[in-house]
């Protein structure tokens, strides 16, 4: 018996619904496999239809379809190694987020997923039936055991395929990136290992879809948790992974291991990553923001750059006579660093016409937000006019602290179809400003150095839409205010809690209430880089119509 095994690893990017398009990429890796002698081909989960694809997956004709295609890929790689693809699959009423083996021309083996998520950003319980515990499939001289994903977070699905026989594991994924996640992975994984004794692959995908990110990572274990390879974060590979069987059975020979950044430059990556994948796979080339002369779209402009490189974004400064001479030179001089087109479109002259033709209907009544609000809705509507116009995507600059309270404008400021900083609190703001000044990587489209000018990162905060206004007049300091916002939104805290951390219950219930009263807001407000497990969308859903505020009283005896 032969003591060797070859897997090759594709740690890759679908877009979900292209159907033939994963299955070209699936086939040009399973090429690369067969060339380099491989037993077996791995693809990640639900890899040919793209991952989430929500409750697209039910549409009958979109799950048959990716049956089908994968129907034709196992009859295309007859000659060669296993091929191993997630698919949806289904079985008489049930369908089920499925695993398959193709050999010799056939879908011989059909796994299915046992423990389906249900959290987070995950709705799986929705969509699919979850399979039974199933036991290991062969592949040539290896008897190998497949938990899906969520299955491998779980020591049952483990235990029962090491029971029934399974010599290693090979775990496919489409683990989305939240901050510090990969610790959170490997030490799941570490302990399926030590539980079972078994040598582990773990197989991520990569890529941007909606507001997650794939952030690939793919590792390999051996018993006692050793790592033995590591692939890079959001880069696209293909990997050889060898095995050698002993005495003790199946071992993972070294590999590559590839050294991850810090949090701060897989923050930004997500950001950009994001922004280039929402583009390119809504078949956007070109997108434009409002460049305020502020430190969010100075940012946003820089993620767009590096996204898109500087000749597809468009910086456009609509100032009116509360902009600052400060922030029109900023807002150029940042531009101009980044390499944009910049474009300087005044709207006084248009605002005084808007007051003009409310004045007989607001006779009477103090001007204040409401005139305040009309700047940046007149803003929204040329932004979105030019988008139109010129087919360039308009990106919104809101940061998960204006998101998070509702200081933005609906209609104005808010308007637009991505928002790279939207889970991004406005202190983490300055200090990714700060960052991207000082590091440079390959993988940026923009040009290395001070690109945010020192001054747009040291001026106080401020919308500019009256005399000397910032924005500490109607809130809390961003430090103070992102902390109670850790607490009321990151760990769902309460009042108590807030008070508890030193924080004054007054200002405390009155951040609560702004959350509760934006919920509206952020209902219609465009999606955005999720990089926490709080992020505003999926992972956080609340009642727009809610009276409940937290009375911060004794108990009830």
């Amino acid at each position: 018996m032969a003591d060797k095994f070859r897997i090759t690893l594709g740690q890759l990017n679908p877009t979900v619904g292209d159907i033939d398009g994963n299955a070209a990429k699936a086939r040009s890796v399973w090429e690369a496999g067969k060339a380099a002698s491989a037993d077996m081909v791995a693809l990640p989960e639900m890899f040919i239809t793209g991952y989430n694809a929500q409750d697209l997956v039910m549409k009958p004709a979109f799950h048959s379809r990716a049956m089908q295609v994968v129907a034709k890929l196992a009859d295309e790689c007859a000659d060669g190694p296993a091929l191993a693809i997630g698919c949806p699959w289904v079985e008489g009423a049930e369908l089920f987020n499925a695993y398959l083996i193709c050999q010799g021309g056939d879908i011989t083996t059909r796994l299915f997923k046992h423990h389906l998520p249900n959290e987070t950003v995950f709705d799986e319980v929705r969509v699919f039936n979850a399979g039974p515990l199933g036991g290991p499939y062969s592949v040539g001289n290896a008897r190998v055991g497949t938990p899906i994903c969520e299955d491998a977070w779980h020591g049952d699905v483990a235990e029962t395929l090491q029971e029934t026989g399974a010599e290693f594991l090979l775990v496919p994924n489409g683990s989305p990136y939240y901050r510090n996640k990969f610790e959170t992975r490997l030490n799941h994984m570490v302990a399926r290992v030590i539980e079972t004794d078994l040598p582990l692959i773990y197989l991520n995908m990569v890529g941007g879809q909606d507001d997650q990110v794939f952030d690939g990572a793919s590792f390999a274990l051996n018993p006692g948790g050793v790592l033995m390879m590591q692939q890079p974060v959001f880069d696209e590979s293909v990997t050889h992974v060898d095995l050698a069987r002993g005495a003790k059975g199946w071992l993972i020979l070294s590999g590559e291991v590839v050294n991850h950044p810090d949090e701060w430059e897989q923050d930004y990556r997500v950001m950009v990553t994001s922004l280039r994948d929402y583009c390119a796979k809504t078949g956007f080339k070109k997108v434009l923001l409002g460049m305020s002369g502020g430190v969010d779209s100075a940012l946003v402009a820089a993620i767009a750059v590096d996204a898109l490189g500087p000749k597809n974004v468009r910086c456009v400064m609509l100032p009116s006579e509360y902009t600052s001479t400060g922030s029109l030179e900023d807002a150029k001089s940042c531009a101009e660093i980044l390499g944009c087109q910049y474009d300087f479109v005044p709207i006084s002259d248009i605002r005084a016409a808007v007051t003009q033709t409310l004045a007989p209907l607001f006779s009477g009544s103090e001007p204040g937000l409401t005139e305040e609000n009309i700047q940046s809705r007149i803003r929204g509507l040329l932004l979105m006019a030019m988008s139109n116009k010129f087919g360039e995507m308009l990106l919104t600059t809101g940061n998960k602290s204006e998101v998070a309270v509702g200081y933005a404008t609906i209609y104005g400021d808010m308007a637009g179809g991505y928002n790279p900083i939207k889970d991004l609190y406005k202190t983490r703001v300055f200090e990714t400003c700060r960052w991207r000044n000082s590091n440079h990587r390959d993988w940026m489209m923009g040009t290395a150095g001070e690109i945010i000018p020192a001054s747009i990162i040291a001026k106080p905060p401020s919308a500019e839409l009256r005399e000397d206004q910032k924005d500490s007049d109607s809130l809390p300091d961003y430090p103070e205010l992102d902390r109670l916002l850790e607490i009321l939104i990151d760990r769902d805290g309460s009042i108590s809690d807030c008070v508890e951390a030193g924080f004054d219950v007054e200002v405390s219930r009155q951040v609560e209430r702004l959350i509760y009263l934006s919920e509206y807001k952020r209902f219609q407000s465009a999606p955005g880089t999720r990089l926490t497990k709080h992020a505003f969308w999926l992972d956080r859903r609340y009642p727009i119509v809610n009276r409940w505020r937290d009375p911060y009283s004794s108990p009830i005896n």
